[in-house]
Formats: C-alpha cells, sequence, structure tokens
C-alpha cells in the first residue's frame, strides 16, 4: 500500500478490463485517479464512485482518445483540479480477428486508429503537461504480445501493437535527450480475461468457454491471465521503484512468446 501516493494518475479505458484492474490497484496504491473512457461512461462513473466510498481519491472523465480536442479538455481538467499528472496509462485499445483477405481498410483504419494514434496523443499532450511538474512522471503504454510474434487471425492488431512498441522507444529517447524527467515503458499481456478477448472468440465463432480454454493451452503456465496480473506490472513502472528503467519492454503473458 502507498506505493503511489501524491501521485496523479490517468487511465485511459479504465472502465473494464485491463484498464480497470489498474483503476482499482493504483487507488488502493494511493493514487489520484482519472478514470477515463469513450463508452462505457456510466460504468467508469460508478467506478469512481466505488473508489470514493472506498476511501479512495478518483474521478471520471469522457475521454475519445483518437480526438485531440478530446485530449486537450481532459488535460486541462486535470491540471485545474490537480495542478499536475504523474502518471498515464494508455490502455484504450480494440481487437480484431480476421485474416489479412478478410479486413477491410475501414477496418484497419479503425484499429490502427484507436490502438495506435491514440497512443500517440496521449503520450503527445501528456508529455506537454507532465515536463512542467518538475516530479518523476512515467507513461504506461500498453501493448501486447502480438507486438512480438505475429498472429494469423490478428493481422490489423499485430500491426497496430507493434506501433505501440517501438513508438515506445523513441518516445523514451525523446524525453530523455531533452532532459525531461519522464519515462516512458510498455507493457505486452498475453491472453486475458476481457470483454476484448470474448469480443475475439465472438469473431472467431466461439464461445468464451471455448475459446479460453483453447487459448490456455497456448500458455506454458496453464490459462490465460487476469486484469491484476498486468496491472501489477504497470504498478512497478509506474512507481518511482523503476526510476532507472525507459525505454523497455515488459512482457506478462504466462510463457506464451517463451516456446
Amino acid at each position: 500500500m502507498g506505493r503511489l501516493d501524491g501521485k496523479v494518475v490517468l487511465i485511459t479505458g479504465g472502465a473494464a478490463g485491463i484498464g480497470r484492474g489498474h483503476v482499482e490497484l493504483f487507488a488502493k496504491e494511493g493514487a489520484k485517479v482519472i478514470v477515463t473512457t469513450r463508452k462505457k461512461v456510466d460504468e467508469g462513473t460508478a467506478l469512481a464512485e466505488n473508489i470514493k466510498k472506498q476511501g479512495g481519491e478518483a474521478i471520471f472523465l469522457r475521454l475519445d482518445t483518437t480526438s485531440e480536442d478530446d485530449w486537450k479538455k481532459v488535460l486541462g481538467e486535470v491540471i485545474k483540479k490537480y495542478g499536475k499528472l504523474n502518471i498515464l496509462v494508455n490502455n484504450a485499445g480494440v481487437s480484431l480477428a480476421k485474416t489479412i483477405e478478410e479486413t477491410s481498410l475501414d477496418e484497419w483504419n479503425w484499429i490502427m486508429n484507436i490502438n495506435a494514434t491514440g497512443v500517440f496523443l496521449g503520450c503527445k499532450y501528456g508529455i506537454e503537461v507532465m515536463k512542467k511538474n518538475g516530479e518523476p512522471c512515467s507513461i504506461v503504454n500498453i501493448s501486447s504480445i502480438d507486438a512480438m510474434v505475429g498472429e494469423a487471425e490478428l493481422p490489423a492488431y499485430c500491426a497496430s501493437k507493434g506501433a505501440v512498441r517501438s513508438f515506445t522507444k523513441a518516445i523514451a529517447l525523446s524525453c530523455a535527450e531533452a532532459g525531461y524527467n519522464i519515462r516512458v515503458n510498455s507493457v505486452h499481456p498475453g491472453y486475458i480475461h476481457t470483454e476484448l478477448t470474448e469480443k475475439e472468440a465472438q469473431d472467431s465463432g466461439m464461445t468464451p468457454a471455448q475459446y479460453f480454454e483453447k487459448v490456455g493451452k497456448m500458455h506454458p503456465i496453464g490459462h490465460i491471465g487476469k486484469p491484476a496480473d498486468i496491472a501489477y506490472v504497470s504498478l512497478f513502472l509506474a512507481s518511482d521503484e523503476s526510476n532507472w528503467i525507459t525505454g523497455s519492454e515488459f512482457v506478462a503473458d504466462g510463457g506464451y512468446i517463451s516456446r
């Protein structure tokens, strides 16, 4: 407890799945959490209220991560309320289980816009406010093991997450060379039980139970992960415990890519 005391944290896609796991854990560790999402407004609002009832501090702000205006507005509200931003977790993302032949250009642009452009905008405007606060800051970009390996049924997703992986390294160097006290790292989950993977099951023509059994066997540890499994990795990167780490990638995948 208390690993993020005094830190102001913004988490995108924070109302469900991996994002929700981050929100709940970071609040327990003392952070002032800004929960953001584009669609799940009711869920995000309820999550922030529940954290406050439990003695934590959280607010909800609607954010379309693909909108430059939204980023400017939301970060302006964060600075107005808290005076700073210490941690940004770019988590919002989507998936699409289709082969290259099945994927349309519109679908390609959709997934790249959310998964890659959204991270670009978050880093661009997050750095703008972080560099001014004089405190240690951290950006954690949620990528995927599919930034490192290919999957025949997820080409657009692989491309978008690969972009996040290399972009993270470039931004880490940019911040370091500019003398900003901002570290930037990426986290690469294996298969995690979320609404996103349930949608992948549907896209693949399977029930969630069938899909999770299938992909669980692909992980040497024997099962897929939980949102908290990823949030704990991000917690280390968000905290001052990792103050000599930047431009790195952290894999949490139950051994998936070790085969």
